[in-house]
């Protein structure tokens, strides 16, 4: 793979999730001009640095020996994307410390470097929070590739912090320049929340979780066959978003235990607050992760997942393919996988590469609900 090369460093850089064969790299021309700004401008051991939405850790690890950064997220796999390109490239795995997206910013920052993330709705929160944190004379740039920046980012861009001015186009990237200026603090709109009706429950979105304003059409498939009479049953739900799939479960099934993995900080966050609302004080374990790559083998009788097909813009089944191959090795023998997915991307030939038997447990003209045992 390519090295990033820019002013501060030369950086050998990796995905996270890897895989092998990596057919997409780490970094892409919007971090190489951004780094190429900065190098405009002196930086010191002491200018205080706000990274938001570093994908794989490009800017921070280019960064880090220059200046005092700080990075925040609401990925897992980005936050240890970083951790791994600090110590693959000589420095110490907490060089940058890292701020998840369900956390306030601890200001003042001289400069605030964002990539414009692909849900807006998290772009808006981020800088709602930056409102009172930037020090005087800070300055604040959003880069983006020009087919990932859409006109309403500069326009968020203004509405919270100042004008935006726009650069020329380099290798189909461009920057955004916003000059702060004194507002009046506003509120954020976020969480959102709205009402399920079967279970009648209210749940709870932060700004980056999926379907924030409404249930998604997989998952209203999915309810209804969700699995029954499971008893003391070890349940896991797999990229819980606000963890309806579980807590609909866990209402139909008192005794069972439920543990709940995302790789967004806000849908954890999300998860956690609607457990409590619907479920009390019940007993759950809620979690940040790589998937259920930190999950003990064979502790697992039941996995639910609506898997996703796409991580930031780029489209594919390769993180729900890895999630079925977690989910096998978390199952004991005899355990099931419970899946919803859109029938056109073929996923019980998927799981039948991998379990012993696959079964379509409902279908809607859109969706299929598999079941895989084990």
């Amino acid at each position: 793979m390519p090295l990033l090369n820019s002013p501060f460093a030369q950086l050998d850089l990796i995905r996270q999730p890897e895989q092998s064969d990596e057919p997409l790299q780490a970094f892409d021309a919007a971090d190489e001009y951004l780094l190429n700004h900065l190098a405009e401008h002196g930086l010191t051991l002491q200018t205080r640095v706000l990274i938001l939405n570093d994908s794989f850790g490009a800017l921070a690890a280019s960064l880090a020996p220059h200046a005092a950064v700080s990075s925040s997220t609401d990925s897992f796999l980005a936050a240890q994307a970083l951790e791994k390109n600090l110590v693959r490239n000589g420095q110490a795995y907490d060089a940058v410390p890292v701020i998840p997206a369900s956390a306030p910013f601890e200001g003042p920052f001289d400069w605030v470097l964002i990539r414009v993330p692909k849900t807006l709705a998290l772009l808006e929160e981020q800088l709602i929070r930056l409102q009172g944190k930037l020090a005087p004379g800070a300055r604040v740039v959003a880069a983006g590739m020009i087919k990932h920046l859409p006109r309403s980012a500069g326009e968020l861009m203004e509405e919270y912090i100042g004008p935006v001015q726009a650069s020329l186009a380099v290798k189909k990237a461009r920057l955004l320049f916003c000059s702060p200026e004194a507002k009046a603090n506003q509120p954020s709109p976020f969480p959102t929340r709205y009402t399920v009706d079967d279970p009648k429950i209210e749940l709870i979105n932060h700004a980056n979780v999926f379907c924030r304003d409404g249930l998604d059409i997989g998952t209203r498939a999915f309810l209804p066959h969700l699995p029954k009479n499971l008893g003391e049953a070890r349940v896991a739900d797999l990229g819980c978003g606000n963890g309806i799939l579980a807590i609909a479960s866990a209402l139909q099934n008192p005794d069972a235990h439920y543990t709940l993995v995302d790789e967004s900080f806000m849908a954890v966050q999300s998860a956690q607050e609607n457990w409590q609302l619907a479920l009390g004080d019940r007993e759950v374990r809620i979690r940040a992760d790589d998937g259920l790559a930190g999950q003990t083998p064979d502790s697992l009788d039941v996995v639910l997942c609506n898997p996703p097909f796409h991580q930031q813009q780029v489209v594919g089944d390769f993180l729900a393919w890895r999630m079925f191959q977690q989910a096998r090795a978390a199952l004991v023998t005899g355990g099931a996988l419970y899946i919803v997915g859109n029938r056109h991307l073929g996923y019980h030939s998927k799981l039948a590469r991998l379990f012993r038997g696959v079964e379509q447990v409902a279908a809607t003209p859109k969706f299929v609900i598999l079941r895989a045992r084990k």
